[in-house]
């Protein structure tokens, strides 16, 4: 008896077929248990807290702060009856400036030692990084007080912003440091590998290949030290000083934060200071965002 060739590859696909929809109408079920749904619960009412914080936090500074905006908290020249915030927005992004430059170079070549030279072998290594640890954990009115006796006298700053712009650089050199290690760690060995095997050395890898690629994580540790320099008041009230005016690096003067606060103690302008945290919300958001874009350009090349 002859059997037809197409005839039997049908009969197969058929029973392929056939067993592909019996496979189809099979529903697995899941029985949820009542911790399971408990621990739902729980992550569900934690996010909505937070993000209810937020908004909350959010529309309050606006709420309160927007109405009491005026041009002349824009004065170049700060007086009683102005209260003018334009200095202290100056000296916030010198302030930030400088300690940036200061500490970011030094964090980052830090980092760049431990992960690709120094390889995780050596007391060093141990000591540099429960160094940093313990570093992140000092108040920053510590801080202050070592700028004023080590800066701002031994070193005779006195009070100025270049006082201000080094203590702030010590604070926040080990937020730059670890997340910069942690972003070269998040490289592939793959990249090191292949640029090896194409000839180039291993200064010439680090600063063409690996480097280029960490940069999105580098930046996020960047945006935190920022968020930190801004936002810091205790130790520039020991090392820049409290003067309303735009300052050099050899004079003292305010941020937005020093001047919130003058503001808040003196309690006579409360309105303004309402003002004055829009304003630093507002800044804080641009240099995030502007942060946030100059990564993604720099990834995309």
């Amino acid at each position: 008896m002859a059997i037809n060739g197409n005839g039997a590859i049908k009969t197969m696909d058929k029973a392929m077929k056939g067993a592909l929809t019996e496979k189809k109408c099979v529903k697995v079920t899941y029985r949820k248990s009542v911790f399971s749904s408990i621990l739902t619960g729980i992550t569900w009412g934690a996010s909505i807290l937070a993000f209810s914080v937020l908004i909350f936090l959010v529309g309050f500074i606006l709420i309160r702060g927007v109405k009491h905006l005026s041009l002349d908290q824009f004065s170049w020249t700060y007086t009683t009856e102005n209260v003018s915030m334009l200095p202290a927005m100056i000296n916030t992004v010198s302030m930030t400036l400088g300690s940036l430059v200061i500490a970011a170079p030094l964090g980052i070549f830090a980092a760049i030692y431990l992960v690709e030279y120094a390889n995780n072998r050596g007391k060093l290594v141990g000591i540099i990084r429960i160094t940093a640890e313990t570093l992140s954990g000092i108040p920053s009115i510590v801080y202050g007080l070592f700028g004023m006796l080590f800066f701002s006298i031994t070193l005779h700053m006195v009070y100025s912003m270049m006082s201000g712009a080094c203590t702030l650089a010590i604070m926040i050199l080990p937020l730059i440091m670890r997340t910069a290690e942690e972003a070269l760690k998040s490289v592939p060995d793959s990249y090191r590998e292949a640029s090896f095997g194409l000839g180039a050395g291993k200064l010439r890898t680090i600063f063409k290949i690996v480097l280029p690629s960490a940069v999105p994580g580098i930046l996020s540790g960047v945006i935190l030290a920022i968020g930190r320099v801004v936002g810091e008041t205790a130790a520039l009230l020991f090392t820049a000083g409290t003067v309303a005016k735009v300052a050099g690096f050899k004079d003292s003067g305010r941020t937005l934060a020093v001047h919130m606060y003058a503001l808040s103690s003196e309690g006579l302008y409360m309105d303004q200071m309402y003002a004055t945290a829009v304003v630093l919300m507002v800044m804080v958001l641009l240099i995030n965002g502007c942060s946030s874009m100059i990564a993604k350009k720099i990834t995309k090349k």
